[in-house]
């Protein structure tokens, strides 16, 4: 039922994003300056199709190739385009025909925009990547926009994801999260689906498909609670929490199962393009510039086996074993309350 609904809802029931019933397919925070003028660079036939929960644009990304599954019309392919830059590429894959008539339409008014071609789009299902004839190892990083939660075999993704992500490379995504297991009875409605909900992965099973996949130490970047505001789709799912979340999952070797303490720091140089002040690693560490920052040992690996390491000087090694980090915990992740609020439990 999944995908022959998502081309549906996608392609014909949603004429444009104000067609959407609920927040869930919709982002609520402001771009940042940067994002904000590479979108206003984005043809409006792309720009009016747009159904992500999200901000898929990671950090220090030039001349980077990313893969974008499910990618719709092509906003965040052509937004991500200009900061690859030419040389790098960005492969956008979705299953939706009406939406992929959009993005290839807008090809040559975007490249004459940019100055440069650096895109292409593959018509394909991202529950069968392996069908697609996607080398192995090929992409630095592969984002995603409110997609996965609309295929079946979430699993699936995952496992694909990380064979086609080179060493070091980091699956960055944002998707709609519940506070508990969707009900059965509830993921055949074709309206609860298509509005992201009924799909929707209890975050600990989100939590076990990454890690059986060889993401271990998934890490949340950003995440907000969903206000549904069509009485019908509320009174469907009452009892359920939902939230629109960013993740970000590094393809590294020899991450631990939990965030233990070697005594490391790492000190921020203040490099990385539009991040001069602090960078972001996850939502629990925001790094200031020149200020020693503790960090456990999946973190420093993060950042030193990763394209971040130029931007760090590194303090200790894996020599000393101080036990658990100090603060970490496996309580629900989301924040349960609008945002501003401080967050109920920290993590390394």
């Amino acid at each position: 039922m999944n995908i022959e609904n998502s081309r549906n809802y996608y392609g014909q029931v949603l004429q444009g994003s104000a067609d959407l019933r609920t927040d869930a397919c919709s982002v609520a925070d402001a771009p940042g300056p940067e994002l904000r003028a590479a979108l206003a660079r984005i043809h409006p036939d792309v720009t009016a199709r747009y159904y992500g929960c999200g901000f898929i644009a990671p950090a220090d990304i030039m001349g980077a190739r990313i893969l974008d599954l499910g990618c719709g019309a092509g906003q965040d392919v052509y937004a991500l385009a200009q900061f690859v830059g030419v040389d790098g590429h960005v492969t956008g894959v979705d299953a939706t025909p009406e939406q992929l008539a959009v993005a290839r339409r807008t090809q040559d008014w975007h490249a004459n925009a940019f100055g440069f071609a650096n895109v292409d789009f593959v018509d394909g299902d991202i529950e069968r990547l392996d069908a697609l004839g996607l080398a192995p190892g090929s992409f630095d990083i592969i984002v995603s926009n409110c997609v996965i939660n609309l295929v079946a075999d979430k699993a699936a993704v995952f496992r694909a994801a990380h064979r086609l992500l080179k060493p070091g490379g980091e699956l960055y995504f944002s998707d709609v999260y519940a506070d508990r297991r969707v009900p059965e009875a509830l993921k055949s409605d074709p309206v609860l689906h298509g509005e992201c909900l009924s799909g929707a992965l209890y975050w600990n099973d989100f939590l076990t498909h990454a890690k059986a996949a060889g993401f271990d130490d998934p890490r949340l970047v950003t995440d907000r609670p969903l206000g549904i505001g069509d009485e019908a789709v509320k009174a469907m799912v009452d009892g359920i929490g939902f939230y629109s979340a960013t993740f970000r999952l590094f393809k590294l070797e020899g991450l631990e199962p939990e965030c233990e303490d070697y005594g490391q720091a790492v000190v921020y140089r203040g490099t990385v393009p539009g991040h001069p002040n602090r960078f972001t690693l996850d939502k629990h560490h925001v790094i200031e510039t020149g200020k020693v920052f503790p960090v456990c040992g999946n973190s420093w690996k993060m950042l030193h086996d990763t394209r971040f390491a130029r931007h760090f000087e590194f303090i200790g090694d894996f020599s000393r074993h101080y036990g658990i980090f100090a603060g970490c915990g496996t309580n629900l992740p989301f924040d349960t309350v609008a945002a501003g609020a401080v967050a109920a439990s920290g993590c390394c």
